[in-house]
């Protein structure tokens, strides 16, 4: 007998496809349903009660009993108590597509031995469980839904852990339209929210830990997804699982299947923001107002980039560890954003086309193909934003690195960097030396590298700051090293002695060094 693995998603899709056309429900369209599931599990679990389906009404009602899963699992090694059946509800539309309608609830608990044999004692409650929604049988998946839950809570505990974690509640909102173009692909859109977050850790090494945040939000977006592809590759995966080596005609076909699915996507985006985040414990607190995260992919499929980024504002530190003279120096807002451009999936998926599936992959395979998704093996990743403000510095950064995936020597970076404030900040720095006499050494760098600056019109300083692959620095035009080295004949050059030399124009002089607190 062969054994298939079958998701409750993958077996309502199935379920769907075989009664969609249908009107009538009755018992006998139940059982066609019922045996059309069951045929892809083993005999002995499609014998044992996981799966029901009932005509119910102008519906079927789908009854998923997973406490049958667990009826050989050994009671010393895992146990879960109050699984109690859930059910779905699918109502067939004239369409070809389904209504799909559930509410239930969750509190179970039991205890299970990970691979070091400790014992882990856990618990898992959902007080409500609402969903509505319209599945569409060409793409297993749905077309659009609402969720919401309620009251969740989670907690586990070991002999060196305990955690406890909850939601107040959760919504989520999907929606999907065709794809511009009419090539039957799909764009998906999910927006939601948690709220009321709280989350408790403690353990032998560590003190207590407690994060709350007053809502977290994400919002994501995919367009041109072949779902209809994806879906014929799935079940194409899943008929040959256990199969040890392809047939030349198996393998042409996965291949062709997948070259219809390329590109995967034409754009895929998802950030997620955490409002009124805080972080208690025995060795301070801290907090930040809001914190974001983003995630981005798009362009053509030759030339695709993938963008991330964090960003926190408005951030907060209260920990006996740091002494007070040095809070200033903790950032109130923080932003993180970086892109790897030019990536080409399409001669990527071609490659992957032109592989032998049952070949064992070569050693060098992953660096070939590598090279294919970035161009000759070169690699790039931009930093369009880089910014950290406090009380007493004001710092943003753009640039670019450019190397290659084979080699850590051959690079090269461009970026300008701006400060504002350039003053108050050595000022903060000398006057903390008075403490730390270490920090004079800072205080003279910090200075050092002003010299070198140029002032915009805004009045912050600049540094356009240049690092060739051959290992030569230049900052704001003037070379500091050269490939060999520092740049001494610069001076030279020029006809001057180095004690004659002026500063270029626009720039301010490099100050003597700080005088000793």
């Amino acid at each position: 007998m062969r054994l298939k693995l079958v998701t409750a998603t993958s077996l309502l899709a199935l379920c769907l496809v075989t009664t969609a056309q249908g009107v009538e429900i009755n018992q006998d369209g139940a059982n066609a349903v019922k045996d059309n599931l069951t045929k892809l599990l083993p005999a002995d679990l499609a014998k044992s009660g996981l799966l029901t389906v009932n005509p119910a009404g102008s519906r079927y009602e789908i009854i998923y009993d997973l406490a049958k899963l667990l009826a050989k699992a050994d009671p010393a090694t895992f146990a879960i108590n109050g699984l109690t059946p859930f059910s779905m509800f699918a109502t067939p539309l004239d369409s070809g597509l389904w209504n799909i309608e559930g509410d239930n609830k969750l509190n179970v608990s039991g205890h299970f031995k990970g691979p070091d044999q400790k014992p882990t004692d856990f618990s898992y409650s959902i007080a409500s469980l609402v969903y509505t929604g319209v599945f569409d049988p060409a793409i297993s998946y749905l077309r659009s839904g609402t969720f919401t839950a309620k009251d969740i809570k989670v907690a586990s505990k070991s002999d060196t852990e305990e955690v406890h974690a909850s939601f107040a509640g959760m919504d989520q909102k999907l929606t999907s339209t065709d794809s511009a173009g009419g090539n039957g692909r799909i764009d998906f859109a999910g927006i939601g929210s948690m709220s009321t977050f709280v989350e408790q850790v403690s353990g032998m090494q560590m003190p207590p830990v407690e994060i709350r945040a007053d809502s977290i939000d994400f919002d994501a977006k995919v367009n041109g997804l072949p779902a209809k592809q994806i879906r014929e590759i799935v079940l194409f995966i899943l008929d040959h699982l256990e199969e040890k080596e392809l047939s030349p005609e198996n393998s042409d076909k996965i291949k062709g299947m997948l070259k219809q699915a390329f590109p995967i996507l034409a754009s895929f985006s998802e950030t997620i923001g955490v409002n009124n985040l805080t972080v208690s414990s025995q060795v301070g607190n801290g907090g930040v107002k809001a914190f974001g995260y983003n995630l981005a992919m798009d362009g053509p499929s030759d030339a695709m980039r993938f963008g991330f980024g964090i960003d926190a504002q408005d951030i907060s530190l209260d920990s006996p560890a740091m002494p007070a003279s040095y809070s200033p120096f903790v950032p109130n807002n923080f932003d993180l954003q970086l892109a790897i451009p030019n990536l080409d999936f399409a001669t990527f998926g071609d490659a992957l086309m032109a592989m032998d599936f049952n070949a064992k992959p070569p050693e060098q395979s992953g660096d070939e193909m590598a090279k294919k998704l970035f161009r000759d093996g070169r690699l790039t990743i931009e930093f369009p934003k880089v910014s950290a403000k406090s009380d007493v510095y004001d710092v943003d950064m753009t640039g670019k690195i450019e190397g290659r995936v084979d080699t850590q020597k051959d690079y090269s970076m461009e970026a300008t960097i701006l400060a504002r404030d350039l003053d108050k900040t050595i000022a903060a720095v000398q006057d903390l030396a008075k403490t730390d006499p270490d920090l004079n050494q800072v205080s003279f760098g910090i200075m050092m590298v002003k010299g070198f600056a140029k002032t915009d019109a805004d009045g912050r300083s600049r540094w356009d700051i240049s690092i060739s692959r051959d290992g030569s620095v230049a900052i704001n035009g003037q070379q500091i090293k050269g490939p060999d080295g520092p740049d001494e004949d610069q001076d030279q050059d020029q006809g001057l002695e180095p004690d004659q030399q002026e500063p270029d124009q626009g720039q301010d002089a490099v100050p003597a060094p700080p005088q000793q607190p």
